[in-house]
């Protein structure tokens, strides 16, 4: 699929390595973000890769919940890729009407304005939370879904919309139930932050490192790339219907783990603090990706071993950059709600 893509959430995380590896690839990329979470130096490669030529750049700044801009973000797309969330769990707990606004309510409204364009491919970003404490590891996507925080059924709810257009024929939709994510420009800073991005964060500035629960809670961490990788593969596969696939290693790692591969990277011992464990988090997660590598040909490719360095190193290049440490977004996808649209552009 080499014509133009909607990237929702362009500015964030996740988003901006996508926007990357689709120009890079030949496709033109429209963004809409409201840059409440994503920032504009997420995508200054982009930008350097538009001004390079082939495939063009366009980013819109607005509400993914605004029907007229939207509608106006959907025209002449021949795919949409939904990035737009409220994507931390314990900002869910806190405000669950407004996460459920921006992340259900704007995936409705993405739905809607992309059917109504004769758009034919639509890709979520879904996530493992849907699962809950999964009773049985690895999770397959039959696995029963157990939501446990605000975000998680705003995700699952989001999928069902999906669902409902692709089961009435109005579009093909594969939901990507992301494990993990993690790599350069995740956002140690922000509220919803991955736990990876804060060991480094902290690493890297020689400050000690907080752990929540006893460290001993698992997790599938997936490595950015692979997270692309799935996605192009979900734009590009002859598909129909709805789909809803794992986006994971198949493989699990304590976060004490973790932390033991950061401190060799660091070359030593990190002060440890330990806090009670956070309300809506799991314990245990690891994915059964089988079903991706069926449908999509699709498979993890970068292990903990070969991902942390990589991100180690852009770390430890952008703290060495400003003096204030890296910058970015968060395990989840950036955008949503924000202020009036407005135009961005370089020359």
């Amino acid at each position: 699929m080499d014509g133009l893509i909607l990237v929702t959430g362009g500015a964030g995380f996740i988003g901006s390595h996508l926007i990357d590896a689709l120009l890079l690839s030949g496709s033109d990329v429209r963004v809409v973000d409201d840059f409440s979470t994503g920032k504009d130096e997420n995508l200054d490669e982009a930008w350097a890769l538009a001004a390079q030529g082939g495939a063009g750049l366009q980013v819109m700044e607005g509400d993914v919940r605004d029907e007229v801009r939207m509608r106006d973000a959907m025209e002449g797309c021949e795919a949409v890729v939904h990035l737009a969330a409220v994507p931390s769990v314990a900002q869910s707990v806190e405000d669950p009407v407004g996460c459920d606004s921006v992340t259900h309510g704007g995936t409705v409204n993405a739905v809607r304005q992309a059917v109504e364009a004769g758009i034919p491919r639509f890709v979520l970003a879904s996530s493992c939370a849907v699962y809950g404490d999964a009773t049985q590891l690895p999770i397959a996507e039959t696995a029963a879904t157990r939501p446990l925080s605000p975000y998680a059924a705003a995700k699952l709810a989001s999928e069902e919309v999906c669902a409902d257009a692709a089961d009435a024929g109005q579009l093909a939709a594969v939901s990507l139930r992301f494990f993990n994510v993690y790599g350069p420009r995740q956002d140690p800073g922000s509220a919803y932050s991955g736990v990876i991005s804060r060991f480094l964060a902290a690493a890297v500035a020689g400050e000690p490192v907080t752990i929540f629960g006893d460290g001993r809670q698992s997790r599938d961490f997936v490595y950015v790339a692979d997270v692309v990788a799935a996605v192009l593969a979900a734009l590009r596969r002859p598909l129909s219907g709805g789909s809803v696939l794992n986006v994971g290693t198949g493989r699990g790692a304590d976060l004490l783990e973790v932390l033991g591969v950061v401190e060799q990277l660091a070359g030593g011992p990190l002060q440890r603090g330990m806090e009670p464990a956070r309300d809506g988090e799991v314990r245990h997660s690891r994915a059964d990706a089988g079903r991706a590598r069926w449908v999509l040909g699709w498979e993890a490719q970068v292990g903990l071993g070969d991902g942390l360095p990589r991100t180690w190193e852009w770390f430890a290049a952008a703290a060495g950059d400003d003096g204030d440490g890296p910058d970015g977004e968060d395990v989840g996808p950036g955008g949503g709600a924000g202020p009036a649209p407005a135009e961005h552009a370089r020359g």
